[in-house]
């Protein structure tokens, strides 16, 4: 049994507990060990991926305790993109946040990487129940982040924020009641074994909690009517912040993969497929939503907001629609959209320091001193949310059109992707028409501000991401095909789990 399954939420947690009491040194001395921290979970991360190239999945028992009586992790193909993807995001949110914001408060970092441990352990954990312990941890982390800075407007969104987050913790906490009260388990794996062979009074139960735990992960991941928090939350937040929350509607979209394709999978009898044609319906509805909420933006950062809305809402509408083999395609969005829309909010800062007092509205404004530069920052991220070619976005929605080919849906499902495609297309290119081309002759006002180093360097890296997946295409949608289909293989995850032997036994005579 390999330990370095743990290290991902391990080294977060050690490397924030280190910042904690290195609150008081030199911003430049806790700057440096938050870097070594990012660049150990990068190490962890690319040793786990290939212990897990070498095995279908990897489980470890925490504690030394067999599943499904103790406390058990679990990491395949889906586990290492989804913990890569919060890395490349947390490392751009490390560099965008040094200097003026990280000093705006002692704890800037050790915040960063406690979110990345709850991120961490959500995508690790094969327990419903501590699924739900790092849910709250990196909400709480994250009321930190967002809260970052002191502003009135950060204050009314959080508040927001929280309520809504304290509603959705309630029902998951009633949904696992339920759960566990009917089958007796927590555990993913034994879940799925027992739910299978459910009796009819327990079957209802089991649906019950199942259609809960759906609205519940519909809270994280903004599905129609449950998006109503995020706009006004990510808008306010500093773009690193926001950048790095991208990652965190991706937590519901994951869960909802994991959770509902294994306890609700193919082999689920009666409840298989249980929130499908629900997470269908909303799932298009959310995108068509999204949509007109990009073509009302009235800054960069609202129509950042809702373009991370529209990626959750398409994504949740593929996990409805198509079988779970067939969601490589979808992986593949899921990879390049939350990059893109990371990126796009870096973007809207820049735009915003150079603009002065008007800052990231979509407005006619100043000329900008370095329109160029930025005009293309802007470009790049604005092709990779709206899906244009030569970016990665145009290869992961054609991935998607693809996958649609066939079914009953597939006429509904394609116009409503490519009319709000054009819809993505248009709001964007009357922010580039208006920020852009429609400037005045005056320079920017006196209040304008360089955007600096680091925020730039934080916009190269996710650039560079965004190039690296187009250039890498055929390696990476093979790496998510295979994930896809490590995904729909329910029984190989769960025999891993349940099979997995305790370390004790493993050195006994």
């Amino acid at each position: 049994m390999s330990h370095w399954i743990v290290a991902p939420v391990l080294v977060p947690l050690l490397t924030a507990a280190l910042l904690i009491l290195l609150r008081g040194t030199a911003p430049r001395v806790q700057a440096l060990v938050s870097g070594l921290g990012l660049a150990g979970l990068g190490v962890s991360i690319a040793l786990l991926a290939g212990e897990v190239a070498a095995a279908d999945v990897l489980a470890y028992l925490l504690g030394d305790w067999r599943a499904p009586f103790g406390i058990a992790l679990a990491a395949d193909r889906l586990t290492v993109i989804m913990l890569s993807l919060a890395g490349v995001v947390a490392a751009a949110c490390y560099l965008g946040g040094m200097g003026e914001i990280s000093e705006q408060g002692p704890y800037w970092h050790a915040l960063l990487h406690l979110q990345l441990m709850g991120l961490n352990g959500a995508f690790l954990t094969a327990d419903l129940f501590n699924l739900f312990v790092f849910f709250e941890v990196l909400l709480i982390a994250s009321y930190g982040l967002l809260l970052h800075g002191r502003r009135p407007d950060r204050v009314r969104a959080a508040t927001h924020y929280v309520v809504v987050n304290l509603v959705g913790s309630a029902l998951f906490l009633v949904a696992a009641a339920l759960l566990y009260g009917a089958v007796g388990t927590l555990n993913y794996a034994d879940l799925a074994v027992k739910i299978a062979s459910a009796d009819p009074p327990t079957r209802t139960l089991v649906a019950s909690a199942g259609l809960l735990l759906v609205v519940v992960f519909g809270v994280k991941a903004a599905l129609l009517p449950l998006h109503f928090w995020l706009p006004g939350t990510y808008a306010a937040a500093a773009a690193p912040v926001a950048a790095l929350f991208a990652v965190m509607t991706k937590v519901g979209i994951y869960s909802v993969l994991r959770v509902h394709g294994l306890l609700f999978g193919p082999d689920a009898g009666e409840l298989a497929g249980l929130a499908s044609p629900w997470l269908a319906t909303a799932g298009l509805l959310t995108l068509a939503v999204a949509a007109l909420g990009m073509l009302a933006a009235t800054t960069l950062r609202r129509a950042g907001a809702w373009a991370v809305i529209a990626s959750a809402g398409l994504l949740l509408a593929m996990a409805g629609l198509v079988a779970p083999a067939a969601l490589g395609g979808s992986l593949y969005y899921l990879v390049q959209s939350t990059v893109a829309t990371a990126l796009l909010f870096l973007v809207a800062e820049i735009v915003a320091r150079q603009r002065g007092p008007i800052g990231d509205a979509i407005c006619e404004g100043p000329r900008l001193p370095r329109a160029g530069f930025v005009g293309t920052l802007f470009l790049l991220a604005a092709i990779g949310v709206a899906g244009l070619p030569p970016l990665a976005g145009f290869i992961g929605k054609s991935l998607i059109l693809q996958s649609l080919i066939g079914l009953p849906s597939q006429a509904l499902a394609w116009t409503i992707i490519l009319v709000t495609s054009l819809a993505t297309i248009i709001a964007l290119a009357r922010a580039t028409s208006r920020m852009f081309w429609k400037c005045a002759a005056s320079d920017v006002a006196g209040e304008a501000r360089e955007p600096g180093g680091p925020l730039l360097a934080a916009a190269g890296l996710l650039v560079t991401v965004l190039v690296a997946l187009s250039v890498a295409a055929i390696p990476v949608s093979d790496y998510t095909r295979a994930a896809a289909a490590q995904l729909a293989s329910t029984e190989v995850y769960i025999n891993a789990v349940l099979s997995a032997r305790p370390l004790t036994s493993e050195i006994a005579p």
